[in-house]
């Protein structure tokens, strides 16, 4: 399986800090999963979202995550967890948080709430003893469209 990752290339962008020190949809502060998409589309989406900018991000670069088939991978359905898609974070932020200290998997593939389900977030747990397996390529550019960052009356 493989999986991307974009981040802010000014910082390590294979690394749980800010889901540590922010929290996120499936995790409270101080759990500490790496973010990533299944696609490629997935992660520009999930970061074009969380930047917030309202310009052409500059150094954003991407990585591509290796995943090894032999991994033990958990999966989430929507149907699993009434509330995951609420603005309080409650019902998600439980479920990841037992997720991550139960130690179960070094992989969670989760429904992404800016595609609705129809694509999914990949939650690594770099706590696990498995995540050594994990492979993670060198980080290149992003280059955004920057048609994304205008706007526009129709």
């Amino acid at each position: 399986m493989r999986a991307f990752r974009i981040a802010d290339r000014r910082h390590s962008i294979f690394d749980a800090s800010g889901a540590r020190a922010a929290g996120g949809r499936w995790n409270s502060p101080g759990h500490a999963p790496i973010y990533c998409a299944e696609t490629f589309a997935g992660a520009l989406l999930e970061a074009l979202v969380h930047a917030n900018l309202g310009r052409v991000p500059r150094t954003h670069a991407v990585v591509e995550v290796t995943i090894p088939d032999n991994l033990a991978i958990e999966s989430v359905q929507m149907e699993m967890i009434r509330g995951w898609d609420a603005a309080d974070l409650l019902a998600s932020r439980a479920f990841g948080d037992e997720r991550l200290a139960s130690n179960r998997s070094a992989v969670l593939l989760v429904p992404s709430l800016v595609a609705r389900g129809h694509e999914r977030n990949v939650l690594i747990n770099p706590e696990h003893h498995d995540f050594r397996r994990i492979t993670v390529s060198e980080p290149r550019d992003v280059v955004w469209d920057e048609r994304l960052f205008q706007r526009r009356s129709y």
